[in-house]
């Protein structure tokens, strides 16, 4: 598979996510569930869920509109690797902060996982 395909596939792996991201409040039930917390907890969570989708958009737009870029200049490099890196260390968190024993857990884990994989992929190219 040539490296464009490649970060194709991290920009498909990063909307995905930025989707995910976006349905936090119903799916987690954010209106109901963050009224036990302080307001600066609630807003923290919040402002960090919405930088997060920011994240990954930009991702997938680096990914789809310069992926020759991004596979053959340094900055490009750089910005690959620092995205393998976010998605191996959100997968070793996982199993820190979350270790728990229920399938939807353990999808999300193997998503995680192929994150650092596809933002690898493509430099060792």
């Amino acid at each position: 598979m040539s490296g464009t395909v490649m970060v194709y596939l991290c920009g498909v792996h990063s909307l995905g996510f930025a989707i995910f991201h976006a349905f936090f409040w119903r799916i987690f039930d954010w209106k109901n569930d963050l009224k036990t917390s302080s307001v600066s907890t609630r807003a923290i969570i919040q402002i960090s869920n919405l930088r997060l989708i920011h994240v990954f958009l930009l991702s997938t737009v680096l990914c789809f509109w310069l992926p020759d870029e991004l596979l053959s200049t340094k900055i490009g490099q750089v910005f690959l690797a620092g995205m393998a890196l976010f998605w191996l260390g959100r997968t070793l968190e996982q199993f820190i902060l979350l270790p728990y024993n229920q399938l939807f857990i353990h999808v999300l884990t193997a998503l995680f996982a192929l994150g650092a994989l596809l933002f690898t992929l493509p430099l060792l190219t």
